[in-house]
């Protein structure tokens, strides 16, 4: 009998190698037992670990079918599931088309185990709500989930893409996910106890679920199947749930009864008028004549035009795709977690910062409101062209010799059209003006990156292309 002890109760390439090496020596499964570090005794487990088997040189394959699944499986609460998974692959060893029977007993298991997990995850997308701890600056949201399974770590990359502004931490009995802005981490679990109780958004959100509630298309059994009872007790609006199916009947009465009015027409702002167009290439007049930019709809949302800065002298520019939250707050390009990226990039690359000349290829914040947070929406193609003529003047006054654009709206701005970062990145490249440019990633994108590794990797690559500007600006130096 072969006793296997795996670090975690997620621990898939623990559970792969074992399995993998147990296969190749022909152990059957009935011969194998499998536990967790730190879980419940075995009673007939020997006081010591199995010898541990050689790798020899055999090999196999299995389908990249199995591998997924066994991947999701492998999240499943089911104590057996790391024997079950192990019959498979024994069995796919002879059988390799044995996958693509979906009637087999244990590919049917697998397959069930798979899809209750990713369900898990799905519930677990959509059921989280933070509450707030702290104020302004100092707020950090956390949030309570009971998952079925272990889809912690499965589930956190989601909440990490979709909430990237914003601290949180996700606390559950299994384990405990949390994202400070730049990476996620992962601590034990903890107990109900130690999450926050209601804060000061939730009447406000319970106010602004009762306004959406339409009697009218009421169906409880569909609303409680999207939304089981068992997740009601965590969600803010649950104790409003109740009275209002109970108050459906009448609510819908009354809307038959009231005649339907004419929709509210959005009140149009005042808007400030926009300075003429003039021919001049002066800073100061281009920064107070955008300004007033009116060219596309970005303006009427945002606080205020974010226009480049740098010295009239520079011989590089760099240009970024819009401001972020806190650049449109405080006027001023690259000054939010983007921009210390950057100038630490910089710094690293040999870029003297105080020389070089920063803008945005759009200079409004274009965002949609989430609560109180603002999240970043992508420039489309009209407000990058509608834009553009603030660059094109930018170039003329500063005239730099190499142009850094970074990211994709950058590109499209600097070349015209859409440019692939993939094909131009990294080299320099002839512009029509007899200038030079240089396309690379921008900051945002090293901070949005899940795998420590990967953002790492991604870093080093975006300090060596600005190498590459900081090898031009040391040439221009000694010409000087």
């Amino acid at each position: 009998m072969q006793y296997i002890t795996l670090d975690t109760e997620t621990d898939f390439d623990g559970w792969r190698k074992a399995a993998r090496t147990l296969v190749l020596h022909h152990v059957e499964p009935r011969d194998v037992t499998w536990a967790v570090q730190g879980g419940e005794a075995d009673l007939f487990a020997p006081p010591s670990p199995s010898p541990i088997l050689e790798v020899n040189d055999g090999t196999f394959s299995v389908p990249a079918k199995f591998v997924e699944l066994a991947k999701a499986a492998i999240l499943h609460r089911d104590g057996e599931r790391f024997a079950i998974l192990y019959r498979l692959l024994f069995r796919l060893k002879d059988n390799h088309d044995l996958i693509d029977v979906a009637i087999d007993p244990d590919v049917a298991q697998v397959t069930a185990m798979a899809k209750a997990v990713h369900r898990d995850e799905h519930k677990m997308h959509a059921f989280v709500r933070f509450r707030e701890i702290g104020r302004e600056r100092q707020a950090h949201y956390v949030a309570w989930f009971e998952p079925e399974h272990h889809i912690v770590e499965l589930a956190a990359p989601f909440f990490a893409k979709r909430f990237a502004d914003m601290p949180w931490s996700i606390l559950t009995p299994d384990l405990c996910a949390h994202w400070d802005g730049h990476g996620l981490s992962f601590t034990p679990g903890v107990s109900k106890s130690e999450a926050p109780g209601e804060d000061r958004l939730e009447e406000t959100w319970r106010r602004y679920y009762a306004s959406i509630f339409n009697p009218a298309r009421l169906k409880v059994k569909a609303m409680q199947a999207e939304m089981p009872k068992k997740y009601w007790r965590n969600l803010p609006e649950a104790s409003i749930i109740k009275p209002l199916i109970e108050d459906a009947e009448r609510m819908t009465g009354a809307m038959i009864a009231n005649a339907a009015t004419d929709p509210h027409k959005p009140q149009k702002r005042p808007e400030a008028p926009m300075i003429r167009k003039t021919a001049s290439n002066d800073l100061e007049a281009l920064r107070e004549e955008a300004a007033h930019c009116r060219a596309c709809h970005l303006y009427k949302d945002a606080t205020q035009t974010v226009f480049g800065e740098g010295p009239r002298s520079a011989n590089i520019m760099l240009i970024g795709e819009q401001p972020g939250d806190k650049e449109d707050l405080a006027g001023h390009p690259f000054v939010g977690p983007a921009g210390q990226m950057l100038d630490r990039a910089l710094e690293e690359a040999g870029v003297d910062r105080k020389k070089v000349y920063v803008t945005n290829a759009v200079k409004h914040f274009k965002f949609v409101p989430r609560g109180k947070i603002r999240l970043h929406q992508k420039p489309n193609t009209p407000e990058i062209r509608a834009c553009r003529q603030w660059y094109e003047r930018e170039v003329s006054a500063i005239q730099p010799d190499l142009i850094v654009a970074m990211g994709a709206t950058a590109a499209q701005s600097v070349f015209g059209k859409i440019t692939p970062i993939g094909k131009t990145r990294g080299r320099l490249i002839d512009l029509p003006d007899g200038r030079k440019a240089l396309v690379t990633v921008h900051p945002s994108y090293l901070l949005r990156l899940p795998d420590p590794e990967a953002k790492v990797l991604e870093y080093r690559r975006f300090v060596e292309d600005l190498k590459i500007a900081a090898s031009l600006q040391k040439k221009a130096a000694r010409a000087a």
